[in-house]
């Protein structure tokens, strides 16, 4: 979390208390995200120099990272102004995370310079810059002075758009203008959303909070808190989980003493409504580390599942389930609100994304009891990822019953259920209240009497979920 900082007699302007090691870290993590194309918490965990702050500097380390990131085509903009020709990457991000401070935080001016300048100058790359990087803050600075820029700047500019290879494909399954809302909610810094883990309680957590009640049972905090610190956080009464993530296992109607399989399962928020539901949980994940951390969360909120590290495309469980979670492996397009690094990430392979899904599907359903209820979710805008798979499964998979998700009962409006009885989250959706992540949800059962073949262990074995 960003820290609030100390005020200074400058101008009455902020100081953020973090000096310059947050920040040269910061621009080591955009280099990793746009010079090396990774996502930011790839980044973050091959970054020693991060490791090496204090918490404190961690969050805001990360914090100028994502938020330049949410507005580098903006920054860019204001920046270009200043310059004749862009400098290296490591000069260039130096710049954008400075201007993100002078215009987005009101940092005060002396403090950002230096600190920029003292960043280039130890910063492979950027040595030789650190007279353009004083020269074009310096710029900046009066330009601020006269009036010429100010907090609402970057605000008043159109929001960053997407890469062509995604506006395009989004565009044609949403429309122009729904992309545009799409890039409006997407620059814009995302609220906090909780799940609790007795819904009944609701109302207090929310007054303990100060927090906003959505109508699908989500409690809503404004950004830039510090999550640990909250009330609840100690005790486990909530967790971290989008309002839009919460559904699909609302939807699902599980019921105490059900045996459920939760496949893909980290970071574990699905895991744990499960859990809280009374169901006899089973989490299955191919990442020790992310499990371990799925592990930390059981313990703070007092929950019990199974947790298994497997490839589910050779692992075969011992008994069949009363229902299934598959939250497939995705382009993750849905959450770019959240991560502004996704954009940048290279090497995408939406066929193979798509081949996996395909038959991580196939398997969870022969792994289901007959009647058994599987729901099948991405958090991807892209119908591929969703309501293409979804209509896919039910034409190959003959076992496989679609059923409709009800509106009524998730406290979401009848338009977000489509044609087929799937749930469709978009960005812009309740945006006057800070949005929601795109996400598609598909419900299935399966028939009483299928003939459905039993996956079995080494089956897709090539295909590896990530």
């Amino acid at each position: 979390m960003p820290t609030r900082g100390r005020m200074t007699r400058e101008r009455g302007r902020r100081e953020p208390a973090a000096g310059a090691a947050p920040r040269a870290t910061a621009v080591a993590l955009l280099g990793g995200v746009l010079g090396d194309g990774r996502r930011l918490s790839e980044v973050v965990a091959d970054t020693p120099a991060f490791a090496r702050l204090s918490p404190p500097e961690r969050a805001r380390a990360r914090h100028l990272a994502t938020e330049t990131l949410r507005q580098l085509s903006r920054l860019d903009r204001v920046l270009a102004e200043h310059l004749r020709r862009a400098p290296p990457l490591a000069a260039r991000n130096i710049l954008r995370v400075a201007a993100w401070e002078l215009l987005a935080e009101g940092a005060a001016p002396h403090g950002v310079v230096s600190a920029a300048v003292e960043v280039a100058r130890r910063t492979p790359g950027a040595g030789r810059h650190s007279g353009l990087v004083n020269a074009v803050l310096r710029g900046l600075v009066r330009r601020m002075e006269e009036g010429a820029l100010g907090p609402d700047t970057l605000a008043a500019m159109e929001p960053p758009r997407l890469p062509n290879w995604l506006r395009g494909r989004l565009s044609a399954a949403w429309g122009g203008k729904a992309v545009a809302a799409f890039e409006r909610a997407h620059a814009l810094r995302p609220p906090v959303d909780l799940t609790l883990r007795d819904p009944e309680t609701a109302p207090t957590w929310a007054e303990r909070l100060g927090a906003q009640i959505l109508p699908t049972g989500s409690l809503r905090l404004s950004a830039g808190r510090q999550i640990s610190a909250l009330p609840g956080y100690a005790e486990g009464a909530w967790w971290v989980q989008d309002a839009a993530a919460a559904l699909p296992v609302r939807a699902l109607g599980v019921r105490p003493g059900m045996r459920v399989l939760d496949l893909c399962a980290a970071p574990g928020g699905k895991t744990m409504q499960l859990a809280a539901a009374g169901a006899r949980v089973t989490a299955l994940d191919i990442s020790e580390a992310r499990l371990r951390r799925l592990s930390e969360n059981l313990t703070r909120t007092g929950l019990s599942a199974e947790l298994v590290v497997a490839d589910a495309c050779d692992w075969s469980p011992e008994h069949a389930f009363d229902a299934i979670v598959l939250d497939a492996p995705c382009s993750a397009t849905g959450t770019i609100r959240r991560h502004p690094d996704l954009p940048h990430v290279r090497d995408r392979d939406l066929g193979a994304l798509t081949r996996l899904q395909a038959r991580l599907l196939q398997r969870a359903a022969s792994w289901l009891s007959p009647g058994g209820r599987l729901m099948y979710c991405t958090c991807s805008l892209l119908p591929d990822e969703g309501e293409v798979q979804a209509r896919a499964a039910t034409e190959r998979l003959p076992a496989l019953k679609r059923l409709s998700i009800d509106a009524g009962a998730l406290g979401v409006p009848p338009e977000w259920i489509d044609a087929e009885g799937g749930l469709r989250t978009r960005p812009d959706a309740w945006a006057e209240t800070g949005g929601l992540d795109g996400f598609y949800a598909a419900l299935f059962e399966r028939r009483a009497q299928d003939g459905l073949r039993p996956a079995h262990a080494g089956d897709d074995r090539s295909v590896p979920i990530g």
